[in-house]
């Protein structure tokens, strides 16, 4: 039998088979893959996952790949940091940082997603892939896509920052950008996915791309010596990632790999676009869209496709939410390249900056192990920086000159 049984709708549990769909036809709730974890069991261990390649193909029995993957295959398997320099500032001595700024080969936790997307694309026999995109993923894609000879499209909000859209335009894609927020670009592709025979990885591919995300969280828990940890934080824009970290741990868990789990899952997200946090503050039980506005333009998702299921996650698992404002998500960059020499893009300022919340509320303990995932790279999003740093010191070629610079700043 195989892995992979179909797809199956998370909300009335109907059935499909193994297709480029992402909502029932019955309830219009979001399709997910089904897998029969008895095959699965008969194929994975500690050792064979240790024996794998150094990249998230490692945890393939996993993955719902049928045959050998085509795509990503340098992607994943990222640094697990302990911050030890960043624990001190925090007061937190297990403190550690996944690091996905500087994932291969986009410096994007979403290679991870489109390596998985691309490789189901080409065994679904697609020439051409395409995505709605806040930044990464359109990087991403248009990299991948080059890399596997494949058409691509680009869609994103014309307003995007210059270094995502020139970090698209290089691998030569089709970009194309839409006066208007990533949830009118969302809605524009999910008409053109009707038209056009392309694989949209967040839209007919998405049952399949998501399960991507379930890599970033196998890593840190193998990272750790098979021991998953006390807290996680990570960021939502559309919720998926926090969704399938809780997926990772109950998988990891139902196959013998850890001991059962007691990690607690926290969301971040910014003061501008907070929809699934407003959601759990307000102990709600569906997402209330909200217009975006904030620097963290990767994490600008008003509608969030898996809102509801991310509270959820978080509620289920003990966790909290949290906003970070425009200035502490610049604060908290500077930190964490001044503690630990990482430099993150807006979304991973928005991460620490709520972790730095929670910790100091309580809802993250002080003596336990807490994980911080850290999604993207600095590069990206240097326009959020601009004034926010001092200026270089301008002197002449001139021994005199620099003694009297010293004289001022020593």
């Amino acid at each position: 039998m195989e892995k992979v049984l179909g797809l199956k709708c998370r909300e009335c549990e109907r059935r499909y088979p193994k297709e480029p769909l992402h909502v029932c036809e019955f309830c219009f709730g979001p399709l997910e893959v089904d897998y029969n974890y008895e095959v699965i069991q008969k194929s994975i261990s500690r050792r064979s996952i240790e024996q794998g390649p150094e990249s998230l193909w490692r945890y393939a029995a996993l993955l719902p790949i049928d045959e050998e993957p085509t795509a990503g295959l340098h992607s994943g398997f990222t640094p697990l940091i302990h911050a030890k320099n960043l624990g001190d500032a925090l007061g937190v001595p297990a403190l550690y940082i996944k690091d996905d700024s500087v994932c291969y080969p986009t410096l994007s936790f979403k290679d991870r997603v489109v390596a998985i997307a691309l490789s189901k694309a080409k065994e679904f026999d697609f020439d051409t892939v395409s995505c709605a995109s806040t930044g990464n993923l359109a990087n991403s894609v248009a990299a991948h896509a080059a890399i596997a000879n494949l058409n691509c499209y680009i869609f994103i909000p014309a307003d995007l920052e210059l270094g995502k859209v020139v970090a698209s335009l290089v691998y030569a894609p089709t970009v194309v950008g839409i006066m208007g927020t990533y949830d009118e670009v969302n809605r524009l592709c999910s008409e053109i996915a009707g038209v056009y025979p392309w694989a949209f990885v967040n839209i007919n591919i998405r049952p399949f791309y998501a399960e991507g995300s379930k890599t970033l969280c196998f890593e840190l828990i193998e990272q750790l010596g098979w021991e998953a940890p006390a807290h996680i934080v990570a960021p939502a824009a559309g919720g998926s990632l926090v969704t399938k970290i809780g997926k990772a741990l109950k998988e990891f868990h139902l196959l013998g790999l850890i001991d059962k789990p007691n990690t607690k899952i926290h969301v971040a997200q910014a003061k501008g676009c907070g929809p699934i946090v407003d959601t759990l503050k307000a102990d709600s039980d569906f997402v209330k869209p909200v217009k975006p506005d904030t620097i963290a333009k990767s994490l600008a998702i008003g509608n969030p496709a898996d809102g509801i299921y991310a509270a959820d996650t978080v509620r289920n698992s003990g966790g909290a939410g949290e906003h970070a404002t425009d200035e502490d998500i610049i604060d908290a960059i500077k930190l964490l390249a001044a503690t630990e020499g990482i430099f993150t893009e807006t979304a991973g300022g928005v991460t620490l900056a709520v972790t730095k919340k929670l910790i100091e509320s309580g809802h993250i303990s002080r003596d336990e192990r807490v994980v911080v995932a850290i999604t993207g790279n600095g590069l990206k999003t240097v326009e959020a920086l601009e004034n926010q740093t001092e200026a270089p010191h301008i002197i002449a070629p001139q021994l005199n000159a620099f003694r009297k610079l010293m004289a001022t700043v020593a």
